[in-house]
Formats: structure tokens, C-alpha cells, sequence
């Protein structure tokens, strides 16, 4: 049931009253608040308080509260703005003034009927018997034997022609036959041969001769 909470305090006292959609009042679907006992539903009883001041009542096609000015001589004052004709709707938390008395809205409780979602059709399920999701299959593996990659091929390296080394007969690097002995004595050269023998001519050893080239043909 929709419904509306106020508190204020009067003559002493904290006082709360809720304020229904369909609250019997004496005037059918307002409840009048004022001073005057006669002609309202809630009585205030500070002397600033006009005899029939507010109505609040509840607006079905906006599904809200609402206040409802009743004196534009002493008009309300509804979260600091002054209500002069007409009405405004009430929230949670709206501080309202009659006068010097002072009335706050606590409470707000609007039922809203919930859209009914219809869901698609489930399958029957069957009792006691759970569902088991189907194995994928796995390609079959052969015991005892190992899979291996294709190997990728190479392309061929072509094969390098053995390279024979090839022996100049450069002048500063001439045959072994080329060089001879000089005789540290009679400075005669002989054949490298005679390097254990000695000098054929004088007979001085040629362990210390300097080798020299000879010229082909001697």
C-alpha cells in the first residue's frame, strides 16, 4: 500500500503520522493538516499555523504525493520555496513549513507492480538422471609408437670443388735446390748439403755459414 510518513513536534512532543492512498479523511482522498480540529485529519497547535492549511494527497497517474495549498494568505514553504497555489509533489526528505512549524517527510513508500518476464520454454528434465556433456573424440594413438614431424626439407647445398693449392716458383720464395751455404771463411758457396761435412774448399765448418741464393745452372 502506497504510504507516506511525516514527523514534526507539537506542544512538547515528537509525533509521526502516515498518510495512506485510500485513508478514510474528512475529505475523501486528502488528509488536511491545520490548526482547526473541525475540518482537519492532523492538528497542529502552534498559533502560526492557518485554521485549514495543506491537503496531501496521492496522484495515481504520476504514482507520487503530493501537497496541495489551502491558505495563499499563509502560503507553505516546501524545501525553501514557497507554495503559493497549486501543488507539488512530496519526496523523502522534503522539510516542510507551516508557519513556524516545522513537518518532515521520513518516509516514502510507493508499491510498483513488477513486469512479469515471461522465460522460453525449458526442456523436461528427467529426475535422476544427470546429463553428462558428449566427449569430444580424440584422434587415436597408436602404442608403442612415436609420431614425428615430417621434416621439413633443405634445399641441397651445392657441393665445392676441392681447391688444390697451387705452388708458384716465386723469386723470393725459390725451391729448396736453389739455396746454398757461404763459407765464413773462404766465402765460397757450397751446396746446403755439405752443412755436416763442412766447407769442400777450406774445410771450416758451416754451422754458422749464411744461406744464400744461388742462381740456377750452378
Amino acid at each position: 500500500m502506497n504510504a507516506l510518513t511525516l514527523q514534526w513536534h507539537d506542544a512538547g512532543q515528537n509525533k509521526t503520522q502516515q498518510i495512506y492512498e485510500q485513508q478514510p479523511s474528512k475529505n475523501p482522498g486528502t488528509v488536511r493538516i491545520g490548526r482547526d480540529p473541525l475540518q482537519c485529519d492532523i492538528v497542529l497547535t502552534n498559533p502560526t499555523v492557518s485554521g485549514l492549511h495543506i491537503e496531501v494527497f496521492f496522484n495515481s497517474q504520476q504514482q507520487s504525493f503530493y501537497i496541495r495549498n489551502l491558505r495563499s494568505q499563509n502560503p507553505p514553504l516546501i524545501d525553501g520555496q514557497q507554495l503559493i497555489q497549486g501543488e507539488r509533489p512530496l519526496n523523502q526528505g522534503s522539510i516542510i513549513y507551516l508557519g513556524q512549524a516545522q513537518l518532515q517527510v521520513t518516509a516514502v513508500n510507493i508499491n510498483t507492480i513488477a513486469a512479469t518476464i515471461l522465460a522460453p520454454p525449458q526442456p523436461p528434465v528427467h529426475q535422476n538422471r544427470q546429463f553428462t556433456p558428449p566427449v569430444q573424440q580424440q584422434p587415436p594413438v597408436h602404442q608403442n609408437r612415436q609420431v614425428t614431424a615430417p621434416l621439413q626439407q633443405q634445399p641441397p647445398v651445392p657441393q665445392q670443388q676441392p681447391v688444390t693449392p697451387h705452388i708458384h716458383n716465386h723469386p723470393a720464395t725459390p725451391a729448396q735446390g736453389n739455396y746454398g751455404l757461404e763459407c765464413p771463411r773462404c766465402h765460397k758457396v757450397s751446396r746446403i748439403e755439405n752443412l755436416q761435412v763442412g766447407c769442400p774448399w777450406c774445410g771450416t765448418s758451416l754451422a754458422a755459414a749464411v744461406s744464400v741464393l744461388v742462381a740456377p745452372g750452378n
